[in-house]
């Protein structure tokens, strides 16, 4: 467009448009004098609210504390076992009730107990059997490295925040229908040369409720997608994502679903640290990924 026609059909535009009302001062003082009354009115409720609820406090406090048994009364419960008060709390032998202690799940559900017998302070397992089967998996999962291939150990005193070479991790995914389910996760760095890459091994105990579709099951690896295809591996329907699309922490991926509802993954990727010294080639053929989402070695219970 030329700038004479652009100017002529700027001015047809304004023409046509209409132009706003004058601005009506006497009505836009009595708006804001409106909302600051509908703000005084809630601070008022508010505060109002604040006292009951003191109120009501200060009377269920007295109330709880006369009806609680001292220890040596009869039908006095235990430490622990008595009836929770307000919150889920049981009330102190003083007739208080103390404060819930901080929690990073917002829910007063204690996590799996531990070895020692007492809850867990996260949902990683540090010790005891669920730790044990996450070590377990990874030794699993190095046993399987095709000939050829190193995994190096990891340094001394090497956390997993550091990214070692090797980790294995148990994690409390969470309870489905009163069932705990539980999330191992095992990686290992795999060399060739002077070129790294990865493999990882993900299992889901039974209970959880992951896709059945075997390429929907797939896909939810880590929340990445990719191009999926099934492959036949004897009777059995694996999906295989061969090709990631956005994500690329992995290369390619499979996914099996137990028929005790046990579900694992599979990974492999190229490169570790760097695209540049990554493998030429990764360790298993997509067959083999597959073959190895089924293998029982690493179905955990």
């Amino acid at each position: 467009m030329k700038g004479e026609e652009l100017r002529e059909a700027l001015r047809h535009e304004m023409e046509v448009v209409a132009s706003p009302p004058p601005l009506d001062t006497a009505a836009a003082l009595g708006a804001a004098r409106r909302a600051r009354a509908r703000r005084r009115t809630g601070w008022a409720c508010a505060g109002s609210a604040t006292v009951v609820l003191a109120v009501a406090g200060v009377a269920a406090v007295g109330t709880a504390g006369a009806g609680i048994p001292d220890s040596g009364a009869a039908g006095a419960s235990a430490p622990g076992t008595g009836t929770a008060g307000a919150g889920g709390v049981s009330p102190t032998a003083s007739g208080t009730t103390p404060l819930p202690g901080p929690s990073d799940r917002g829910t007063a559900e204690p996590w799996p107990t531990g070895p020692d017998g007492l809850p867990q302070q996260d949902r990683t397992a540090k010790a005891g059997t669920r730790y044990d089967q996450g070590v377990r998996l990874l030794d699993e999962l190095i046993a399987v490295v095709p000939a050829g291939y190193v995994v190096p150990e990891n340094a001394p005193n090497q956390s997993v925040d550091d990214d070692p070479p090797r980790s294995s991790q148990a994690e409390f995914d969470g309870k489905v229908n009163g069932v705990d389910v539980w999330r191992y996760t095992s990686v290992a760095t795999v060399a060739k040369g002077d070129r790294t890459g990865r493999v990882a091994v993900e299992v889901y105990t039974r209970g959880n409720e992951l896709p059945t579709e075997p390429c929907a099951l797939t896909r939810r690896f880590w929340g990445m997608e990719g191009q999926c295809q099934v492959v036949t591996v004897g009777n059995m329907k694996i999906g295989v994502v061969v090709q990631p699309t956005i994500d690329r922490r992995f290369d390619q991926w499979s996914a099996y679903r137990h028929p005790d509802g046990t579900v694992t993954f599979v990974a492999q990727s190229r490169s570790y640290s760097s695209p540049r010294n990554g493998l030429k080639e990764l360790p298993f053929t997509v067959p083999q990924l597959a073959a190895l989402a089924m293998n029982e070695r690493f179905h955990l219970q």
